[in-house]
């Protein structure tokens, strides 16, 4: 089940500078300045999303994520960089779906990450049910 995480080496087609500036990409990848939002108009062709992660105390790209699933996108989102371990379960709670971490990270602790809390409180870009409503319908 750890398919999920990629080679920290892999990069998206293109820059958002340059994606504005051409009409045919269909993988870009935002660095932590940039504004998510930019994207929104073309969400409907992008394929990858990747976002930069410089250091793992900067937590811009949680946010990123969550703009643009909420604005309909359900294309790969990834979150590249200082990954950590136990940013895993939030970043996917975020909404992203792969990770390439800078640092290879054991598969065995990833998979416990995301497997440690299966039940949350609030409503979050994974779409999953939050426990109130599963108790409470």
């Amino acid at each position: 089940m750890v398919e999920h995480i990629h080679a920290g080496g892999e990069e998206p087609a293109v820059t958002l500078d340059a994606f504005l500036e051409q009409s045919n990409a269909t993988a870009v990848r935002l660095e932590s300045d940039e504004d998510a939002r930019a994207l929104i108009p073309f969400l409907d062709r992008l394929a990858l999303i990747e976002i930069a992660f410089p250091k793992f105390r900067d937590g811009r790209g949680y946010s990123s994520a969550r703009i643009l699933r909420e604005a309909g996108y359900t294309g790969e989102l990834r979150a590249q960089g200082d990954v950590l371990v136990d940013q895993i379960a939030y970043m996917k709670r975020c909404g992203f779906d792969t990770f390439a971490p800078e640092k290879e990270l054991n598969p065995a602790d990833v998979e416990a990450a995301l497997a440690r809390w299966p039940e949350h409180y609030q409503g979050a870009g994974d779409n999953s049910v939050p426990i109130w409503k599963l108790r409470h319908g």
